[in-house]
């Protein structure tokens, strides 16, 4: 594996001082694989970015990532065997910038780059799917990381006595939680993959594992601009924070996914009809039990989406978007094809007509009638933006 214009990689790491790698320096320390890494000749030279740094900043750092700063980003590249460019390119896609040659990296850090080329050089990702394994997991990750900071730990960190800083209370509480939480994250990781692997592997043929046919749903909060002039941030926190909650608990609930938030706006998707249907009522009727909560509006869509990095893209949902900003409040209006998924489905009937005279003829055979869960009403035909004259379909519950 080529490794940079300086040295050929091959068969072995060159050692990041500029040896010839046969005679690497000691061993500073293992990761759980084993694997040790030379020691770089200047590592116990403090760079002026640590010396300006805040020293429990510093020691907050060593404590999270367990290694002190040792490379350079050239010194990391090269100890990882990878190129400078490809180490650029795996550090931009997890979110992090560029540092010219700081000495801020760790052996975690090599190892991290070691095993994403790895991969690469094995066959079994290729470079650019590298890069968005990279890529994923760094926002998904940077998003966790913000909110457990944001609301988390600084809830945690009040002095519990009068006297203590914040600090003084930070390094204990997070050498407590770091492994629970790390644990934690492995196993939710570990659950999510194998769900999503099942709905994958039960796709009809290789084409749809990409884009799938799926049922989306989008819910608004009505009048939340109007909101944000009138109410405190902290309210308005509060309010966006329960909103979204609510949401993500009904979601998963009723076995649907929670796509992201918008912070008046939640994105969903369900593989099933009826369960979108469900989530969608139950989140009008939930917050409309809710005083303290603004009216909602819900549009869903169904059809095929292409799905990416956790989100979904597509004409499909475009349209559940354009459904839901026509909404009335505290409705949910739905697309022909999701319509005629229902009543396929046996959910709804495809008009009250067709559910009178079936009930009729059951009564007349003595027999119980079909037991539908939803009505479906035919609104307006209009122009949507972008997708041209839409008849959406106004969602309800059945008795």
């Amino acid at each position: 594996m080529t490794v940079d214009d300086t040295g050929s990689g091959e068969g072995e790491h060159p050692a990041p001082d500029g040896g010839d790698g046969r005679t690497p320096g000691p061993v500073a320390g293992r990761g759980k694989d084993g694997f040790g890494v030379p020691e770089v000749s200047d590592v116990d030279e403090k760079s002026e970015d640590d010396a300006a740094r805040d020293p429990l900043a510093l020691r907050l750092e060593q404590l999270i990532l367990g290694a002190d700063r040792r490379y350079t980003p050239f010194q990391a590249a090269r100890s990882a065997g990878v190129s400078m460019e490809l180490a650029s390119r795996f550090w931009r896609a997890m979110g992090f910038p560029d540092i010219g040659q700081a000495k801020a990296l760790t052996e975690a850090d090599v190892l991290a780059l070691r095993r994403l080329a790895g991969l690469v050089e094995a066959g079994l990702l290729s470079e650019a799917m590298a890069v968005q394994v990279a890529r994923s997991t760094g926002q998904t990750t940077a998003r966790l990381a913000e909110w457990q900071i944001d609301s988390f730990l600084e809830g945690l960190t009040e002095p519990p006595e009068p006297g203590m800083t914040r600090t003084e209370v930070t390094y204990p509480l997070i050498e407590l939680l770091l492994p629970e939480l790390e644990e934690f994250l492995v196993y939710v990781w570990r659950r999510q993959l194998a769900a999503a692997t099942g709905r994958v592997v039960q796709a009809a043929d290789d084409e749809e594992m990409v884009d799938r046919r799926l049922a989306v749903g989008f819910a608004d909060l009505v009048g939340f601009t109007r909101l944000t002039r009138r109410m405190e941030e902290e309210e308005l926190g509060e309010l966006v924070e329960a909103f979204e909650t609510t949401a993500a608990d009904l979601v998963a609930a009723h076995g649907g996914r929670l796509i992201k938030t918008l912070g008046d706006e939640v994105l969903y998707a369900a593989d099933d009809a009826g369960v979108a249907a469900e989530i969608a009522l139950r989140l009008i009727e939930t917050m409309a039990n809710d005083e303290t909560m603004p009216e909602l509006r819900v549009g869903i869509a169904f059809g095929t989406v292409t799905t990416r990095m956790g989100d979904v893209f597509g004409t499909t949902v475009n349209l559940a978007s354009r459904l839901t900003s026509i909404a009335p409040r505290d409705a949910v209006l739905v697309d022909g094809a999701f319509a005629e998924e229902l009543t396929r489905t046996g959910d709804a009937p495809a008009s009250e007509t067709q559910a009178a005279e079936e009930a009729a003829a059951a009564e007349k055979e003595g027999e119980e009638p079909p037991s539908y869960r939803f009505a479906l009403q035919p609104m307006w035909q209009r122009p949507v933006r972008g997708l041209g004259v839409v008849e959406p379909w106004l969602l309800a519950r059945r008795g």
